[in-house]
C-alpha cells in the first residue's frame, strides 16, 4: 500500500481560495448538523523557545474522511531560523482501516482555510453595503483574509497598519499586483481600525490593542490573532457590545479571542451567540440588523484542515502530482 506525498509548491499549485471557501463552509457545515468528532487541540509549550506544537485530529463521518494536523507556532523563527512562524504537516487516515494514504505539507492550507473562514464568516455576518475593510498586521495572513473577503464582499477600499512599516508597503506592493482594489496605509492603528465596515485582527499580541471607540454601530470583526490561552486583541467592551460567534465551544474558551474575559468573569456563556456552523445550519440566528456589531472568535478548526486536505488529494491524484511510497 502506498502513501501519497504532497509537497508546499504542489500544494499551493493546486489549491485557489475559491476553492478552499467552498471546503471551509462545509467543514463549518458538518459542524452544524453534528457529523464531526473533533477533540480540542492538545498543546505543547516550548516555553524557552517561544513556541508551541497543536495537534488537531478530526474526522467527518458523513464524508467519510479523517485525518491530523500538528502544527507549530514559534514566533521567532523568521528572525532566528530563516523559517515561517508557523509550518504544519496533515496525514489523512482512511476511516475504514486506519492506513496513512496522504502526506502533506499543511503550512499554506493553514493559511488560506483561516483566510477562508474569515471569508465564509462575513459572507454571513457583515453588512451587505460593506465597503472598507482594515487588517489590522500584515504577515502572510493578511494576504489570504483579503483574497477571501473580496471574493464575498464588494470592498472599495483597503486599509492596513503593521508595527512593522517595511511590511506595510511590503504587503501594499504584492497586493497591487492582485487586485485593482485601493489599499492605503493608515498612519496609526486607530486610523486603520476607525470607520472600517470589517475588521481583522491578525496579531500574536497578549493585551488588548482595539479600542471600543473605534468600532462604529455595523462594523464585522474577525478576531484571528488569538489562538492560544492568554492571547487577546480586543477590548473587552467591544465583546460586551457585540454579538460574538465563535467556531467552537471548547477550543474558544480555551485559546481564542474570547478565553481571557471569560476566564476573568468579564464574559460569560450567555453573551456569546453560538458557532459559526449553527448558523449557516439555520439553528441560531445572524445579524439582525445595520447597526450590530458582530465578531467571528476563529480559533481554527481540524474539520477545515480536513476538507481542504481532501480537495488537495484529490486534486493531486486527479492531476498525477505528488510522489507516492511505500510505508507497509
Amino acid at each position: 500500500m502506498k502513501v501519497l506525498f504532497i509537497n508546499k509548491k504542489e500544494v499551493y499549485e493546486l489549491l485557489d481560495m475559491a476553492a478552499t471557501l467552498k471546503a471551509t463552509e462545509t467543514a463549518f457545515r458538518e459542524k452544524g448538523l453534528g457529523n464531526v468528532q473533533m477533540p480540542p487541540k492538545m498543546y505543547l509549550f516550548y516555553e524557552k523557545y517561544a513556541g508551541d506544537l497543536r495537534v488537531m485530529p478530526s474526522y467527518i463521518t458523513s464524508l467519510d474522511i479523517s485525518g491530523v494536523k500538528a502544527v507549530n507556532v514559534h514566533t521567532k523563527n523568521p528572525q532566528t531560523y530563516n523559517l515561517p512562524t508557523v509550518m504544519a504537516t496533515i496525514l489523512l487516515i482512511d476511516p475504514k482501516n486506519g492506513f496513512p494514504y496522504a502526506v502533506m505539507d499543511g503550512t499554506w492550507i493553514t493559511t488560506m482555510r483561516t483566510g477562508a473562514a474569515s471569508g465564509v464568516a462575513t459572507k454571513y455576518l457583515a453588512r451587505n453595503d460593506s465597503k472598507v475593510l482594515s487588517l489590522v498586521g500584515c504577515g502572510v495572513q493578511a494576504e489570504t483574509q483579503l483574497a477571501a473577503i473580496l471574493l464575498v464582499k464588494k470592498v472599495e477600499k483597503v486599509k492596513v497598519f503593521d508595527v512593522a512599516r517595511e511590511r506595510m508597503e511590503a504587503f501594499q506592493k504584492k497586493m497591487k499586483g492582485l487586485t485593482s482594489v485601493p489599499i492605503v496605509l493608515a498612519s496609526s492603528l486607530e486610523e486603520c481600525v476607525r470607520d472600517c465596515d470589517i475588521l481583522c485582527t491578525l496579531t500574536p499580541v497578549r493585551e488588548p490593542i482595539i479600542r471600543r471607540e473605534w468600532i462604529k454601530p455595523g462594523c464585522h470583526i474577525n478576531a484571528i490573532g488569538a489562538d492560544a490561552p492568554g492571547k487577546e486583541e480586543l477590548d473587552p467592551k467591544i465583546l460586551l457590545a457585540a454579538k460574538i460567534f465563535i467556531d467552537d465551544w471548547e477550543q474558544a474558551l480555551h485559546s481564542g479571542e474570547v478565553n481571557v474575559p471569560f476566564a476573568k468573569g468579564i464574559i460569560k456563556k450567555e453573551h456569546i451567540k453560538g458557532e459559526l456552523g449553527d448558523l449557516i445550519c439555520g439553528k441560531i440566528k445572524g445579524r439582525e440588523n445595520e447597526q450590530e456589531i458582530t465578531i467571528f472568535d476563529s480559533t481554527g478548526l481540524g474539520v477545515q484542515d480536513l476538507v481542504t486536505a481532501d480537495y488537495v488529494y484529490k486534486k493531486a491524484k486527479e492531476k498525477k502530482m505528488g510522489k507516492e511510497w511505500e510505508i507497509i
